[in-house]
C-alpha cells in the first residue's frame, strides 16, 4: 500500500514537467505576428568636433545717468520685458527745469530785440550791424534753450530697444551721479554663440549653417556664421567665431552650448530609435531574414538625435530592421511584414 502515494507523487511531477516544457516552446513554434520594417542604407554623414561656446545677446546696453539727480520710479524688476522707448525711471534734478525756463525767457527777449532792430534798419534808424548783433544774440539764446531741453531729457531713462532687464543697479531714492550705472538690458530675441575655433580646423565662409546643441541628447539648432576672425590668438591658437542663433528658442544668454564644427565626412548607418531595445545592459535589434523570420542582433549605438540612433557595430547596410518590435518577439519567430 505504501507504493500508491509514491506513484501519485511521481505522476504529479511528470505533469508539472510537461507543463513547463510547453511554456518554453521554441520560437519557431510560436504564432506568426505582423511587423513593420525598414531597410537601412549607408549614408554620408558629416564628421564634427563639438566645440564649447557661450551665448551672448546681439544687443546689450548698460544705461547710466548723464546728469546728477535722485532716482524716482525705479519699480521695475529683473526679468521684466520692456519695449523700445518705454520709460523706466526718472531723475529728480530740480535745477534743470529752472534752467530751461531761464533759457526760454532769454530767447523771448532776444527775439523781441532782433525784431526791433530789424524794424529800425528798415527805417534807416540804426546801423545794420546792430541788427546783425541782435540776430546773433537770438541764435545764442535758441541754442541755450536746446541745450537746457537736452539736459532735461536726460532725466528720463527709456529703453533703447525691446528686450529684458537683466540687472537692476539702483532703487528709488538713490542719488545718481553722471556715469552711475542704472539698468542693464539685453535683447532676448537675437542671440549669438561665440566659440573659439582651433586654428587647425577648416574656416567655412560667412553664412555657413552650423548645428548647435544644448546637450548631446538634444536636437540640434541651425545657427548661421556671421563673423569669423581672420587672425588667430597667439596664446590659444584659436580664432573667434560668432554664430547667430534662431529666434524664439529656449536658449538664454550666458548658457553653454556645443557647436558641431565640421571636420570631414564618413559613411554611417542610422535607424529609428524605436527599433533598438535594451537587453539587460546590452542593446539589441531584430532583423528580417530572407526566410521571413526575426533574428536578434546585439548592436552598439550612439545617439544621433531624439528620433535616430547611429549603429556603430552589429548591422550592415542593406539589412532590414523590424520597427518597434513587440516585447514577446523572439529570435527565430516567423513574422509577416505589414505594408
Amino acid at each position: 500500500m505504501r507504493l500508491l502515494p509514491l506513484l501519485i507523487t511521481s505522476l504529479a511531477f511528470a505533469v508539472v514537467g510537461c507543463s513547463r516544457h510547453n511554456a518554453s516552446a521554441p520560437a519557431s513554434a510560436r504564432a506568426t505576428i505582423k511587423v513593420r520594417t525598414i531597410r537601412i542604407e549607408s549614408i554620408e554623414l558629416p564628421l564634427t568636433q563639438a566645440l564649447p561656446a557661450t551665448v551672448h545677446p546681439l544687443e546689450s546696453a548698460t544705461l547710466a545717468a548723464r546728469v546728477m539727480g535722485s532716482v524716482n520710479g525705479a519699480d521695475f524688476t529683473v526679468g521684466q520685458s520692456v519695449k523700445v522707448g518705454e520709460l523706466l525711471l526718472t531723475l529728480n534734478a530740480g535745477e534743470l527745469p529752472a534752467r530751461l525756463d531761464q533759457a526760454r525767457a532769454a530767447l523771448a527777449q532776444a527775439e523781441r530785440e532782433a525784431i526791433r532792430e530789424a524794424a529800425l534798419v528798415r527805417q534807416n534808424a540804426t546801423a545794420a550791424d546792430n541788427a546783425l548783433a541782435a540776430e546773433d544774440h537770438r541764435r545764442i539764446a535758441a541754442a541755450a534753450v536746446n541745450e537746457a531741453e537736452a539736459l532735461l531729457s536726460y532725466t528720463r531713462i527709456v529703453a533703447p530697444f525691446t528686450g529684458t532687464i537683466t540687472k537692476k543697479l539702483v532703487n528709488s531714492g538713490d542719488l545718481a551721479a553722471p556715469g552711475t550705472p542704472l539698468i542693464v538690458i539685453e535683447a532676448r530675441d537675437r542671440l549669438r554663440a561665440e566659440v573659439q575655433v582651433p586654428a587647425t580646423l577648416a574656416a567655412p565662409a560667412v553664412g555657413t549653417v552650423f548645428a548647435v546643441q544644448l546637450d548631446p541628447a538634444s536636437d540640434p539648432l541651425n545657427a548661421t556664421l556671421v563673423e569669423f576672425s581672420a587672425a588667430a590668438d597667439p596664446l590659444t591658437r584659436t580664432r573667434l567665431a560668432k554664430l547667430e542663433l534662431p529666434r524664439n528658442t529656449s536658449i538664454h544668454s550666458g548658457q553653454y552650448v556645443r557647436v558641431l564644427w565640421p571636420v570631414g565626412r564618413a559613411p554611417a548607418l542610422l535607424i529609428p530609435t524605436g527599433a533598438v531595445q535594451l537587453f539587460g545592459q546590452m542593446e539589441r535589434v531584430f532583423i528580417l531574414t530572407p526566410e521571413g523570420r526575426a533574428q536578434m542582433r546585439l548592436v552598439k549605438t550612439a545617439t544621433h538625435s531624439t528620433r535616430l540612433m547611429q549603429i556603430l557595430a552589429g548591422l550592415s547596410a542593406g539589412e532590414t530592421v523590424i520597427l518597434n518590435p513587440a516585447a514577446t518577439l523572439r529570435d527565430g519567430q516567423a513574422v509577416i511584414v505589414s505594408p
